[in-house]
């Protein structure tokens, strides 16, 4: 990213009233994306290949705060295939956002399979999407524990009109990358299980 010489504006020692929108045109010059390239290519192909399968997409997010979510509306058009998402960063959230049962969260903790099916769920009956995808897991530095390191991270996905007991859902260890790496890592993930499986021959 190219950065303005000198002062606010541009100009040595300026400050301009323009420099924001001055800074902004030439971000828009170099690159269109808030987001690291790999993340805005990815999620350009998940929106390019549910439009072409007609599919609309949900996301419940947690760990990754809204990144997946951020990922698909980079994408011009987006509206054609993302439908909504939910950040639901606390357990209270989850279960008053997305319908995940106390009991389930108790019982086997807010970074696990079972979660992560019931946010899928509760995504999916909560909007008007196809597929619903959840995140949730341990971005750290902190909260890891033997079990549940610094780096798991647990997605889960639900289709509509699909058997909701089958359930389809991964556990990631990403090891400790630092948060910004986990976070990035699992939303790269989550658009992965976002894309459109590839037509039968």
């Amino acid at each position: 990213m190219r950065r303005a010489q000198g002062g606010c504006d541009g100009r040595p020692g300026g400050r301009g009233p323009d420099h924001t929108r001055t800074g902004l045109a030439r971000m828009t010059e170099v690159r269109d994306f808030l987001l690291p390239a790999e993340l805005a290519d990815l999620a350009r192909r998940v929106i390019d290949g549910n439009r072409d399968a007609r599919r609309r997409l949900a996301v419940a997010e947690s760990c990754t705060g809204g990144l997946v979510a951020a990922a698909l509306t980079e994408i011009a058009g987006s509206s054609d295939v993302f439908d909504a998402g939910f950040v639901t960063y606390s357990n209270e959230a989850k279960m008053a956002l997305l319908g995940v049962s106390r009991d389930v969260i108790e019982t086997f903790g807010s970074v696990s399979v079972a979660t992560a099916w019931a946010m899928a769920q509760g995504a999916l009956e909560r909007s008007g999407a196809d597929v619903a995808v959840a995140i949730t897991g341990v971005a750290g530095p902190g909260g890891g524990t033997e079990r549940k390191p610094v780096g798991t991270v647990v997605f889960a996905r639900a289709e509509r009109g699909t058997d909701p007991e089958a359930v389809v859902a991964d556990r990631r260890e990403f090891g400790d990358l630092g948060r910004a790496g986990i976070r990035l890592q699992a939303a790269l993930c989550a658009l992965e299980l976002l894309l459109p499986a590839p037509a039968s021959p």
